[in-house]
């Protein structure tokens, strides 16, 4: 491609732009900003859109801010919100975004000379301009008509409870910020979700007002499964980019289980393969669904980006290990993520101390077997693993150190029927 915006378009990320901004990206070296606000202590896979956006923003020699909203944070952007967001405390705001810095910086280059990303903070001015200079600068360029059309003030106005105050002041902000940036960074571009596109043309407004300057936005479109579901929601809830809260596993996992309906979408969305490697993809999907070739593409990518090859390796392990794959190496956290879905049972540590408990015993108390004799013609048929090692022999003990960090033992019948056992202290 030669310029961002054709980049854009044949991976399908413009959804809406303001007028001549093709044009400007295609001629100029644009900065350009987004914003993420901390209202939680991880980004989760919905910023992936916007992140990537700002990260092939730069590949193409323009120059990105990730703008963290440390004051926009304790307001609450009402877009797409049907209902008042709980406010933040300060200290609540600052520690999230602490926490949100680290995966910011995984996408962007900070330490390229001609073009350096940046992370900026909105509460370096907004905790510092007072109520009547903001109201007097900012507010008299807006009235209240303009802002009751956009589509985040207008939904809420139709709803019983409608909008607070607080929010309905939060396109101002998100305005004040573009002119902030303009005049400190020279910041002629913001960029965003779609649903940010109010917010968006009020900032570009408010700075042909003020500032008597040009500026552009450019908007994604919100990501949906093929479905109309909303992307990174599963049944454990939403998919985060920080490990403590998504380990390395689900995270991998939810890429590969992605539809074939929309795993060429994703790699499109989120990756930087080319045109002719999707394209390859594409057709493996259609000729050969049943091998995945592009959900284990795409999971291997996304999870090395967001996380580490090292992530990957143990999260590509981890997966492993429900076919038989081997288990020594993983923790007792990966184990139990592992496992969470699988029959499980608690036994009490002294059973498994000194000589241990007979493997026989413990398959009939796991529910794997009906009986003892049941039992030890499975194993004498070599049809039952401890830890994904198959047992030796019917007279084999369950020991504690069998027992994963002293917390788990994976017990399997055949191929697929599996039950954790967690040795209770």
């Amino acid at each position: 491609m030669t310029n961002i915006f054709e980049e854009f378009q044949w991976r399908g990320l413009v959804h809406s732009f303001t007028e001549g901004a093709p044009e400007v990206l295609a001629k100029e070296k644009v900065t350009v900003y987004i914003g993420f606000d901390p209202t939680a202590a991880s980004l989760q896979i919905g910023n992936l859109m916007t992140l990537m956006g700002l990260a092939r923003m730069q590949r193409f020699g323009h120059s990105p801010i990730a703008l963290a909203g440390g004051g926009t944070g304790m307001i609450g952007d009402p877009s797409g919100k049907s209902s008042e967001r709980q406010l933040l405390t300060l200290d609540q705001v600052q520690a999230n975004l602490e926490a949100v810095k680290p995966q910011l910086e995984r996408f962007l280059d900070f330490e390229v000379k001609t073009n350096p990303a940046r992370i900026v903070n909105n509460a370096d001015w907004l905790c510092q301009v007072s109520l009547m200079d903001f109201l007097r600068d900012v507010g008299k360029y807006f009235s209240v008509n303009y802002m009751v059309t956009k589509d985040s003030v207008k939904s809420r106005l139709e709803r019983e409870e409608g909008i607070s105050y607080t929010e309905f002041s939060y396109m101002l902000l998100q305005a004040y910020d573009f002119v902030q940036l303009h005049d400190r960074y020279g910041c002629t571009m913001q960029s965003g979700g779609s649903d940010q596109w109010g917010n968006i043309t009020a900032g570009v407004e408010l700075m042909r007002r003020m500032r008597g300057a040009r500026a552009h936005g450019l908007v994604y479109p919100l990501v949906t499964n093929a479905d109309g579901s909303k992307l990174g929601k599963s049944e454990k809830g939403t998919i985060f980019l920080d490990a403590k809260n998504t380990s390395p596993y689900r995270f991998f996992q939810y890429w590969l289980n992605r539809e074939d309906a929309d795993v060429i979408d994703d790699l499109k969305h989120f990756t930087w393969m080319t045109r002719d490697e999707i394209a390859a993809m594409a057709h493996k999907v259609a000729t050969q669904p049943e091998q995945r070739e592009a959900q284990r593409a795409l999971a291997r990518i996304m999870t090395a980006m967001v996380h580490d090859e090292t992530a990957l390796a143990k999260a590509e392990q981890a997966s492993q290990a429900l076919f038989g794959g081997e288990i020594a190496g993983l923790s007792a956290a990966e184990l139990g993520d592992i496992f969470s879905e699988a029959p499980s049972s608690q036994v009490a540590k002294t059973a498994f101390e000194g000589a241990g408990k007979l493997l026989v015993d413990v398959l009939v108390d796991a529910g794997l077997t009906k009986s003892k004799g049941e039992a030890r013609r499975l194993i004498d048929n070599g049809g039952v693993y401890v830890n994904n090692v198959q047992a030796a022999g019917a007279d084999q003990a369950v020991t504690l150190a069998d027992a994963i960090e002293g917390q788990f033992v994976v017990l399997r019948k055949g191929k697929k029927s599996y039950h954790l056992v967690q040795v209770m202290r």
